[in-house]
């Protein structure tokens, strides 16, 4: 039997709130944000990537005070934010925490006033799936890269524009709301 990752209802009810709430940033997550809000409440078992080719993934944008830090994928060839799937028994926003830890070796936290979801997007994952990704600002103080054994050793901190010149589109929004969210924290004497 295939374990669950069904969250209770409320709580997928949260998530939906949350999604409503978002200001897209671009047209690519207006259209991600639809699709989400359209498919979610169908799903079954939308966190189990065992249930079908179509499921909800969590990931990390994560945020230094010079840029932000990514990851090439292995099985993809890109350079992408940390993240993937979650977790039987996991919340997004754990699993986004707990992807980052294995994917860069760095402790994170949530970005001040920004614990919910920052981002979504839509897009294919390995294996023939497609992920409906709940992405999460997090702040990184110090930049000890080390990625847990087995996950890709292509791990770097960028400044905002290199990481905007590599992102692939689904990341580029996310990346300039970052940057600007960045910006302003320590602009602000933090």
């Amino acid at each position: 039997m295939t374990p669950t990752k069904a969250l209770p209802q409320e709580s997928i009810g949260a998530l939906l709130e949350q999604i409503r709430s978002l200001d897209p940033v671009d047209t690519r997550e207006e259209e991600s944000r639809a699709l989400i809000l359209a498919l979610l409440p169908t799903m079954e078992d939308p966190f189990n990537e065992q249930r079908g080719a179509l499921h909800v993934t969590a990931s990390a944008l994560l945020a230094h005070r010079q840029g932000t830090v990514l990851h090439k994928h292995r099985r993809l060839g890109i350079w992408l934010q940390p993240g993937g799937h979650i977790e039987d028994g996991e919340t997004p926003p754990s699993a986004a925490l707990r992807e980052c830890k294995e994917e860069t070796g760095l402790d994170a936290s949530f970005f001040p006033g920004q614990e919910g979801i920052f981002h979504v997007d839509v897009h294919p994952g390995p294996r023939g799936h497609r992920h409906l990704d709940l992405r999460y600002l997090l702040l990184v103080d110090e930049l000890a890269i080390k990625p847990q054994a087995g996950e890709s050793e292509e791990v770097e901190a960028f400044s905002w524009e290199a990481a905007l010149a590599i992102a692939d589109p689904g990341l580029q929004g996310a990346l300039r709301r970052a940057a600007l969210r960045v910006e302003g924290l320590w602009q602000g004497g933090v």
